[in-house]
């Protein structure tokens, strides 16, 4: 029960985009298609994955004063296989994705992880809590990508959903509308969460 428990919280209750507004930098530039959003989160999945299972294996190698640096030389390690390989095998998502692939380095849920999470836990629990708050980071980019996609060109993952009559709000693949779609899915994310507690409460 505590690993799945640890597994479902990066999902929903500890969400790294909708509950904890981490990560806001690719959530907001690369969701303007839901390709790119989910690229974006299987990258940091495996960057994040790797780096959590390596730093619970090697923490009390570590000295504490330059722990930080170390889980970063680890992080960049897995950054740049991860940025290899989409230039290999995908190469039009990585151009497209471009500096943000370098910045999961940087990316404050990969070093959160590390720090609060896999340097005081074991490699099991360090790889399930890597899953799923991964999990939970991909599945938030890709609905935003979804959702920006079709209202902004008609198509899901490069497919046309939309009839010949809808008119694309272009709003909505530019830099606005990454804000007002985030926003009102945490409106809307907010309202659920708020009415499900104070159902619990009354019971």
């Amino acid at each position: 029960m505590k690993i799945w428990a640890e597994f479902i919280k990066g999902l929903w209750k500890e969400n790294p985009v909708f509950r904890q507004l981490m990560g806001m930098c690719p959530t907001l530039a690369v969701t303007n298609a839901a390709i790119n959003g989910l690229a974006m989160g299987l990258a940091t999945l495996f960057v994040l994955l790797c780096s959590n299972v390596i730093v619970a294996l090697i923490k009390h190698l570590i000295p504490d004063k330059v722990r930080i640096p170390s889980y970063i030389i680890i992080i960049a390690t897995f950054v740049t296989i991860a940025d290899l390989f989409l230039a290999a095998f995908f190469p039009e998502i990585q151009r497209v994705l471009g500096l943000f692939i370098p910045l999961i380095v940087v990316n404050c849920i990969i070093l959160g992880r590390a720090e609060a999470f896999a340097s005081k836990n074991n490699v099991k629990f360090a790889l399930i809590d890597a899953l799923g708050m991964g999990i939970g980071f991909t599945w938030a980019l890709t609905l935003l990508g979804i959702i920006r996609e079709l209202l902004g060109m008609g198509t899901v993952f490069g497919l046309q959903v939309m009839g010949t009559n809808f008119t694309p709000w272009i709003i909505f693949i530019l830099p606005p509308g990454a804000f007002l779609t985030l926003g009102v899915l945490l409106g809307i994310i907010n309202t659920f969460s708020n009415k499900k507690t104070t159902k619990t409460s009354c019971h």
